[in-house]
């Protein structure tokens, strides 16, 4: 599986559920597991991939900003639910995570930017193929610690100022 049937395949679940992050995440399993064992874990080793490439201060400070406060566990489900988003707003936020602003239409948070159930669809799919836990990606780890530059989270006005669109659009 190639990165461009990665994002279909996640487009196309996130489409079908209508935005909604666990439908999303039962479609993508019902559509992974379709496929055979070794394209499942193809899917798995991108997702995780990106999952770790988003291990990021900044992103971090977005999703503060986005969710009104973000735990570590938080942060996980949320780098899990903007890949969910697909290609254009995963790689634009990765770029510039003040310009989530402009990329997402709406945003609940109540049920959006919660995407937990998006991390294991690869692993659901492959135990329903094989009947096995799926083995190692042997994919580098995340880092120990976000990259990029720690940040204050508790300070309003840095994170006002650090995400000027976001703060105006969904704090202001």
């Amino acid at each position: 599986m190639d990165e461009t049937e990665f994002w279909e395949l996640v487009d196309d679940a996130r489409e079908a559920a209508e935005g909604d992050p666990e439908e999303q995440a039962d479609l993508l399993v019902e559509r992974l597991a379709q496929l055979d064992p070794d394209s499942v874990l193809d899917f798995a080793r991108h997702f995780e991939s990106r999952y770790n490439r988003a291990y990021r201060w900044d992103l971090w400070g977005a999703a503060w900003v986005l969710l009104d406060g973000a735990s570590d566990d938080a942060f996980d489900f949320f780098r899990c639910w903007l890949i969910g988003q697909g290609r254009h707003v995963f790689e634009g936020a990765v770029h510039d995570p003040d310009s989530l602003a402009d990329l997402l239409d709406d945003f609940d948070e109540e049920i959006d930017g919660d995407g937990e159930e998006l991390g294991y669809a690869a692993d659901e799919a492959y135990e329903q193929l094989t009947g096995m836990v799926a083995p190692d990606l042997e994919i580098p780890p995340a880092p120990p610690e976000p990259e990029g530059t720690p940040l204050d989270f508790e300070n309003e006005d840095l994170l006002a100022e650090r995400y000027p669109k976001l703060w105006e659009r969904f704090r202001g």
